[in-house]
């Protein structure tokens, strides 16, 4: 739907091709649709009553790393989708085994100007995506796993807003895509 509203006709008695799964259009509507999910669990306050007093900012913790788990998985379908635009779906699609992961720092590469703390905070995002969004615990030989992203954020005094300007940057390259004609 996306493409045909986008100009690019889309026949909808066949099975979606591979192209049509890799269109930029699709994963950057994702992307939003994602980070708009975000916006709302992180502006919301969850319903804790039902939860007994001592576990209730626990559970407020954990409901707080879902709404980080969705801020990171929307930068990571944002840069997958820059990087479909910037090599194309057939490069994209011979490569992808590459991509197939949700380390974003290194999805985020081609990002100009990131500075320590901002690859501070892609990595933190990167652990939120990877269990402390999804998990209470990082797995069998990670312990300090949780450790090391409070020590990032008190390394480099991350806060929300640092997150969220990060967050639009990364996502606006993609407009800065489009104009400088990257796409190869």
């Amino acid at each position: 739907m996306a493409r045909t509203v986008a100009g690019y006709p889309v026949d909808f008695d066949k099975p979606p091709t591979n192209e049509d799964l890799k269109s930029p259009i699709l994963w950057l509507s994702q992307a939003h649709a994602l980070s708009q999910a975000a916006s709302v669990v992180l502006k919301s306050n969850p319903n804790l009553i039902v939860m007994p007093q001592p576990v209730r900012s626990v559970c407020d913790s954990q409901y707080c790393a879902v709404g980080l788990m969705l801020v990171g998985y929307s930068l990571e379908i944002c840069l997958k989708a820059m990087l479909i635009m910037k090599h194309g779906i057939e490069r994209y699609s011979q490569n992808e085994k590459k991509h197939k992961h949700h380390r974003l720092v290194q999805l985020a590469e081609f990002i100009p100007d990131l500075s320590e703390k901002d690859k501070a905070i892609l990595k933190n995002l990167t652990s939120f995506v990877t269990w402390a969004g999804r998990y209470p615990d990082p797995g069998s030989g990670r312990k300090d796993n949780p450790d090391e992203i409070f020590n990032l954020s008190e390394k480099y005094e991350i806060a929300a807003r640092d997150l969220f300007s990060l967050s639009a940057r990364i996502m606006n390259h993609a407009n800065q895509i489009v104009e400088n004609e990257d796409i190869t």
